[in-house]
């Protein structure tokens, strides 16, 4: 559908949601399809191969298993790419979800009594949720508002979310994770920023001095591999240098192994897991109020600029990207996959512009990707236990440190020192309360700020009868000046 056929009412709207093969496939032709299908078949791969370790770190942060990073963002990208809005976006677990879903994860897993099934069917529960409010939304046409976010407050969040993801992962890289205690609890479970602070600095006898390093190695191998080509699947590269030079040149040195905190990871991706509610209580409901609401903030507002960024990037100059299918898409994705032992994911920034720098054309690209994420998952599966816990570390840490962007602070700080409070604000929020309260309070402060302002200067401005007394007045006095 071009930039000028829109859907008006909710029944185009749902026509076009259930029209599979429609204008995202344009650039597949029968003249060209053998070229359109090898260059998404290249794209899909390449991604895929920087997407696994990715995925796994995701997970772990979140709390949850490894293979639940890996069958989460497989199954996102093939259920994004069928239903949603853009040609050129990758789907798959995001940072932006992490202080979320960790946060549910603790307050309802084994930290708090519970189990790490039924904090899960807790997130399956609060993520269909969001999926269905998701689907009314792209359904009712609302997925432009989404749009109405102010950059500096998006910006900020970013920041704040990279702040965060970097202090989480510190016992990680400093090879301390088996040792953290401080809670009294379980210690082969992951705590969250606050309880993974207070374990670094409770037990800095403990630090692993080549954990550090393999750690900031795997940072520094991504980092710079990545800067020589794009077309380089660098954390792999540089997990499986790591987790060799682990395995052959430090065994025997005290470095935490993925297997010490989660055992073997299984190859049996699919597995269904249905939603679960606990004792239902008013903290429960408010939970599920909150958890819901930052599911849909982070879906609805990290799909549409990872969309509207995908066009740009590739310049895309024919049919742009729909907010509202897009909308549609984020809910199924938000219900099919946590139900296959998955949890909620987004459009991922980083993954989506490797994906078009690599020559993706065609949605075929995330379904390729998805595949092939999986047909090598299964085969290295037995490895993956292998891979040091810092070498995670250092993939997260290397992702917290790419989503702060320079240019994108530029901008907001050219648009006025008020723009520049609120990104402030925002990063500092974030990670010191929670992801919700954070970017809510900076919400809600931004607009009233701006209705005020707005007023103020409305009040300055003269009236129309001001405006012409002034005037009389001036032609007056100009008047007398002549006479005398």
């Amino acid at each position: 559908m071009s930039k000028t056929m829109q859907p008006t009412t909710a029944l185009q709207r749902l026509k076009l949601f259930f029209t599979f093969f429609d204008s995202r496939f344009e650039d597949l032709k029968s003249s060209n399809w053998r070229s359109t299908v090898y260059r998404d078949f290249s794209a899909g791969l390449i991604v895929a191969l920087t997407a696994i370790p990715m995925a796994m770190g995701f997970a772990m942060a979140m709390g949850l298993r490894p293979e639940q990073g890996i069958i989460a963002g497989a199954l996102a990208c093939i259920v994004g790419r069928t239903f949603g809005g853009s040609k050129y976006q990758v789907y798959g677990p995001t940072a932006a979800f992490i202080p979320v879903i960790a946060a549910l994860i603790s307050k309802y897993g084994e930290q708090n009594g519970g189990t790490a099934a039924e904090a899960h069917g807790f997130l399956v529960l609060v993520s269909i949720i969001a999926g269905v409010i998701l689907m009314i939304l792209g359904v009712a046409g609302l997925g432009r508002y989404a749009k109405l976010v102010p950059n500096s407050i998006v910006v900020g969040f970013t920041v704040g979310i990279a702040i965060a993801i970097a202090l989480t992962n510190v016992e990680d890289i400093l090879g301390i994770e088996s040792f953290s205690d401080t809670l009294g609890q379980d210690e082969n479970i992951k705590g969250g920023l606050v309880h993974n602070i207070q374990a670094a600095f409770g037990n800095l006898s403990k630090i692993n001095e080549w954990s550090i390093l393999i750690g900031l190695g795997t940072f520094f191998i991504t980092r710079r591999l990545l800067k020589i080509s794009i077309f380089i699947p660098a954390p792999l590269i540089a997990i499986a240098t790591a987790t060799a030079a682990t395995a052959f040149l430090l065994p025997g040195k005290g470095i935490i192994l993925i297997r010490d905190i989660y055992g073997s990871i299984p190859n049996n991706f699919f597995m269904f897991t249905g939603p679960s509610m606990p004792t239902f209580t008013m903290s429960v409901l408010i939970d599920i109020i909150y958890f819901v609401s930052a599911i849909v903030f982070v879906s609805g507002v990290e799909s549409l600029l990872c969309s509207s960024m995908a066009d740009r990037l590739a310049n895309n100059n024919r049919t742009p990207f729909n907010p509202d299918k897009e909308f549609w898409g984020q809910g199924l994705v938000q219900i099919i996959t946590p139900l296959v032992n998955g949890f909620p994911c987004t459009g991922a920034l980083a993954r989506t512009a490797t994906s078009i720098k690599a020559g993706a054309m065609t949605p075929l690209a995330g379904y390729f990707k998805g595949g092939l994420k999986l047909l090598m998952a299964y085969n290295i599966a037995p490895y993956l236990e292998l891979v040091p816990m810092a070498c995670i570390g250092g993939i997260l840490l290397w992702v917290a440190s790419n989503m702060i962007k320079r240019k994108e602070i530029r901008e907001v700080v050219d648009t006025g020192k008020f723009e520049m409070t609120m990104l402030i604000y925002t990063a500092i929020m974030v990670p010191v309360t929670d992801f919700l309260t954070g970017v809510l309070s900076a919400l809600i402060i931004y607009f009233v700020a701006k209705k005020i302002i707005s007023l103020t200067k409305r009040r300055k401005r003269p009236t129309k009868s001001e405006a012409h007394s002034e005037k009389v007045t001036e032609a007056v006095e100009e008047e007398e000046e002549i006479t005398a």
